[in-house]
């Protein structure tokens, strides 16, 4: 395993909210107040930042003048938790069980329909959509069937009865579920997995390489492969496996080769990890450490089979939040000062931030105000990056018109 990352800790305070989820299965009130920018802003030379395998380089320039706000382009949703754009059509995943289909500015209509199979509430429900790179009729979903397992199927054409299923994988409680797939730059299909829910990783399940549990794992899928198939063995018993030690990774998405993960904290901690995707045997930590606080121990730094365990390149406290939604890496036109920053959010404050790739954390705050129940970010194909509310509007992050 490789060295640990530098932490960032974060200076901006928000409402407190401490929950065992993500998104929590209770509904607490969002912040009505606006987060203060007090974190450090970018005001100084560009910087060069390489990102990673398949990727070039980011320019960091200044941001210090930057004002960003939210645009809303859909509403209506029951409960959504993803957005993403393929092919020229906006997708958003509805939690009960559908997925709804649109053109840019149009009106949303119903892509997949199959509330008759998903088991729906708390943290339990339709989670994940990701449409395969090389077959344009072909996509995946992540949802909570009826007896509460975890089930990734293959659809063709839109057709609810097309349904193969991939994966399944028996869920011990209905909370940390993770839910996000996600096909990455090599073109293989990522599950974030959940430690089996519960709290305090009572299944004991976050430093096991031989579950599908508290892991992030990596698998081969498409027409004419039977299941999925599995082509690389990072080292762990579970060949599917490319990372453990995670709680529950709500949301991952990558920037050329380089993963971004949010994984949700228990009762202090809440963090984000940053890694290589070719990097072997990744372990993120939990239930050892929380963060980078010591949780359940040993916290000597490394696992049992010695290996260094990774640390998140930021994570801050519930004084300021209770559960990370991670996002994506912003690569649009419209706003290029931006190009390279990481955004995300969390499900109870609801600020809107980022992560500079020279490592600097920026509050957004002040201009798009809190965000009620951030359960996921989207981007569309020309890497605009868009807030998903879970009370049901999808939003897109703008520089205000002056």
């Amino acid at each position: 395993m490789r060295r640990s990352i530098v932490i960032l800790t974060a200076t901006v305070l928000l409402v407190a909210a401490c929950t065992d989820g993500s998104p929590p299965t209770t509904d607490p009130e969002p912040s009505a107040t606006t987060a203060g920018s007090t974190t450090t802003r970018v005001d100084t030379e560009t910087t060069i930042t390489t990102l990673g395998p398949g990727q070039t380089t980011s320019t960091t320039l200044p941001v210090v003048d930057t004002v960003l706000t939210l645009e809303a382009v859909a509403d209506g949703f029951e409960q959504p938790v993803f957005f993403t754009e393929s092919r020229g059509q906006f997708y958003v995943v509805d939690q009960p069980g559908v997925i709804w289909t649109m053109a840019p500015g149009g009106d949303p209509s119903v892509f997949l329909d199959i509330t008759d199979r998903v088991r729906f509430g708390g943290e339990q429900g339709l989670l994940g959509l990701a449409f395969h790179p090389e077959h344009a009729d072909v996509f995946y979903v992540n949802y909570t069937g009826s007896d509460g397992r975890t089930v990734v199927s293959e659809f063709t054409g839109a057709d609810a009865a097309s349904e193969r299923v991939v994966l399944e994988v028996t869920q011990p409680a209905a909370n940390h579920n993770g839910g996000m797939i996600a096909f990455g730059p090599l073109g293989d299909l990522w599950i974030g997995m959940g430690d089996g829910g519960a709290a305090n990783d009572e299944f004991g399940n976050g430093q096991r390489g031989d579950t599908l549990l508290g892991a992030l794992l990596r698998v081969e899928v498409g027409p004419g492969i039977d299941g999925y198939q599995i082509t690389r063995n990072h080292g762990f018993d579970a060949p599917e496996i490319w990372a453990i030690g995670l709680r529950n990774p709500w949301r991952f998405s990558f920037d050329g080769g380089i993963i971004w993960i949010a994984d949700v904290g228990q009762g202090d901690i809440e963090e984000i990890d940053r890694e290589s995707i070719e990097e072997p045997s990744v372990n993120f930590g939990w239930s050892l450490y929380e963060g980078t606080a010591c949780f359940s121990g040993p916290c000597t730094g490394v696992d049992e089979t010695g290996g260094v365990l990774t640390e998140p390149v930021y994570e801050y406290s519930h004084d300021e939040g209770c559960s990370v939604t991670g996002g994506y890496v912003y690569r649009g036109s419209a706003m290029p000062q931006l190009d390279g920053h990481y955004f995300f959010s969390d499900w109870c404050s609801g600020f809107i931030r980022s992560i500079a790739p020279d490592g600097t954390v920026h509050d957004w705050t002040d201009g798009t105000g809190t965000v009620p129940a951030v359960t996921s970010f989207g981007r569309d194909e020309s890497g605009e990056v868009y807030v998903v509310s879970g009370e049901g509007t999808i939003y897109r992050l703008v520089e205000p018109t002056p």
